[in-house]
């Protein structure tokens, strides 16, 4: 799933209940030019139940854990309506690093800082997100490269990351059953 709001969502290993979520950084915001990866996992009731999400990129923000990646969102909790979808989780999220709300947070040290020193604030995350969040093209050829160090030929490291949806620890494991 793709769109031009620079968000996608894709199934891993042909699991339903596990996908990889991507959300570009809005433009100017502190998270412009990056690239967040997000692990979702689908409930078996869903859509009665709000998917799973969390970030894998590290972020600073005020409702995203710094260590863990939670995210404290009302629509992937208490808000969670059977008519949102995926797609619109995503865009929440994205909409939601454009407006932080620092007085419900999920990391109470960034939204003091949001609240006290906005650019300080503002620099942090700019920082992190140059670090940590870099282009997807060059995450995905960093996959490619460990893996190939592992051995393992590159066509077959290439179709194993795609059909995982890039997720490295599954593209490894069907690797490793096919060897």
């Amino acid at each position: 799933m793709t769109n031009p709001y620079g968000i996608s969502a894709d199934i891993v290993a042909g699991d339903m209940t596990h996908w990889k979520g991507m959300i570009k950084g809005p433009e100017g915001t502190p998270y412009d030019g990056g690239t967040f990866l997000l692990d979702i996992t689908i409930p078996h009731d869903y859509p009665y139940k709000p998917p799973k999400m969390k970030f894998e990129t590290r972020i600073w923000h005020p409702n995203i854990s710094s260590q863990t990646g939670a995210i404290c969102l009302d629509i992937l909790k208490d808000e969670w309506s059977p008519a949102l979808t995926i797609r619109t989780a995503l865009l929440s999220l994205q909409a939601l690093l454009c407006a932080p709300q620092p007085d419900d947070p999920q990391d109470a040290v960034v939204a003091s800082q949001y609240k006290s020193n906005k650019g300080e604030f503002e620099a942090t995350a700019r920082e992190w997100t140059r670090t940590h969040a870099r282009d997807l093209n060059e995450v995905r050829e960093e996959s490619v490269r460990r893996l190939l160090e592992m051995g393992f030929a590159e066509a077959g490291v290439r179709r194993a990351l795609l059909e995982s949806a890039w997720d490295e620890a599954a593209a490894l494991n069907s690797l490793l059953a096919s060897s």
